[in-house]
């Protein structure tokens, strides 16, 4: 994806240094109603891995002990953000009703359904998430012409990686999956996150440190 207009640079480096990253972007060209006739861009942001987690680590959020440490400091983060340069900020979670973010996403041109399903991203692989979106009152321009999805030319390595085949069906059974990390664990999915996720090519180049995968595989087996 070329971005042809740019994003105003204040409104990433202000991401930057809160260790987030604009992941793409897309004109919901008034057919969405949830994000107001006001929009005319909007943006998907998520982690940037290589600061992310230091930064979030440290924060009060993540030491004072309450539920949803990401979700509670994400919103705080593009809320002030979206309120200092005058935009509107959205949200995966809060629901229900909750945003099409899986939907959004897709619109970018920069991430996809992956073999096993899940989101796979153009360059943070399967291990993409999306934190939240800012709402941009004026139209910037994407070029989605170069948008190919990355599992074309893959080997899927994703789909055999599971121990328990959890993705197989094209429907994620949980059951299994959750089983199986709290029992054998032979992936070490718990303390190395998600094994069907790892075994992506372009989740592998992105570094992420142990720590950080625990917690979002410690967070995910609270909710089922």
């Amino acid at each position: 994806m070329v971005l042809v207009a740019s994003i105003p640079e204040e409104v990433t480096a202000t991401l930057a240094e809160n260790g987030l990253c604009i992941l793409g972007g897309f004109s919901p060209l008034g057919e969405d109603a949830i994000l107001g006739r006001e929009c005319q861009t909007l943006i998907m942001i998520g982690p940037d891995e290589t600061r992310f987690w230091s930064i979030f680590s440290s924060s009060a959020e993540y030491s004072d002990g309450a539920v949803d440490p990401l979700d509670r400091w994400s919103h705080r983060v593009l809320t002030q953000i979206a309120t200092d340069y005058g935009l509107a900020a959205h949200f995966p979670f809060g629901g229900p009703p909750f945003a099409p973010f899986y939907q959004w996403a897709l619109r970018t041109g920069r991430a996809f359904a992956s073999p096993i399903q899940l989101l796979v991203h153009d360059t943070s692989g399967l291990f993409v998430s999306f934190r939240g979106a800012l709402s941009l009152p004026y139209a910037i321009e994407f070029d989605m012409a170069s948008s190919v999805s990355p599992c074309a030319t893959c080997a899927a390595p994703c789909l055999s990686a599971c121990p328990v085949s959890a993705f197989e069906t094209g429907d994620y059974n949980t059951v299994a999956c959750s089983s199986e990390i709290r029992t054998y664990d032979r992936q070490n999915c718990l303390t190395k996150g998600c094994a069907a996720r790892r075994a992506c090519p372009l989740t592998n180049k992105l570094g992420r440190i142990d720590a950080q995968s625990q917690f979002h595989m410690h967070s995910f087996m609270k909710g089922i």
